[in-house]
């Protein structure tokens, strides 16, 4: 079992990034920016994320939500799909990113979209 590692879509906003890793600097976020995928379609950033078994985490709720579902429905491998709306507050985001590195464990998220609050 290992701890949750995490690839922020291009959109994340950098305050609930910044946040999370001001409370717990061990939580290791890669941003899509900083592997050169910031313009590569979901599809793709999901792909990266499995090869490097980094859960997902993203603003956007509908066509990475899609994107997700479509690749657990035909048994791709998906570390996992965080989807954070907009409207969330930073401090509730960064709280409940918190919560899901420190309370769980990374397969627990294996081919799961998920919407937080959990």
């Amino acid at each position: 079992m290992s701890r949750p590692r995490f690839l922020a879509d291009h959109d994340f906003r950098e305050a609930i990034l910044r946040g999370v890793q001001g409370r717990e600097p061990l939580v290791e976020i890669v941003r899509v920016r900083d592997v050169g995928m910031q313009d590569r379609p979901d599809p793709e950033i999901l792909e990266y994320a499995a090869a490097q078994d980094l859960i997902v985490i993203s603003h956007d709720v509908n066509t990475m939500s899609a994107a997700g579902f479509d690749r657990v429905a035909v048994g791709l491998p998906m570390p996992g799909l965080l989807l954070v709306s907009q409207g969330m507050a930073v401090r509730p985001a960064i709280e409940q990113l918190l919560l899901v590195w420190g309370a769980s464990e990374a397969e627990e998220w294996a081919d799961r979209v998920v919407f937080l609050p959990v």
